[in-house]
């Protein structure tokens, strides 16, 4: 497995945000973006997750409610990662992959885009 520390990783990740086109990332509004180690469940299976309300799923939104959150994980990127180009293209995937649920993109529709 490929050996980075939380730090740079975290620097990875923000490097890979920065990266992406404006409009997806404008329409992000109360979202945060986590690096963690792994999944509760211990798996190494699941890169990412969004834990939020998608946009098309939505009734009010407003003042009070906790933000959505992208979560990327460290330790099962850096295991289907066999370089820091791949890490880096691994990132860019997961990020795109759970804005995308943020806009109410299916997994089914992801994949066929590409973005699995």
């Amino acid at each position: 497995m490929l050996q980075i520390d939380s730090e740079e990783f975290e620097r990875l990740v923000v490097d890979e945000l920065d990266l992406l086109p404006d409009d997806m990332v404008d329409g992000l509004e109360n979202v945060v973006f986590v690096v963690e180690d792994r999944p509760e469940n211990g798996t190494l299976d699941t890169l990412g997750v969004y834990d939020g309300v998608a946009l098309t799923e939505r009734d009010q939104y407003g003042f009070g409610d906790m933000p959505d959150r992208i979560v990327l994980f460290r330790e099962p990127l850096l295991d289907v990662s066999a370089d820091l180009d791949e890490l880096r293209d691994q990132i860019h995937v997961t990020l795109v992959h759970e804005i995308g649920h943020f806009y109410g993109i299916d997994d089914d529709r992801l994949h066929e885009l590409g973005w699995a």
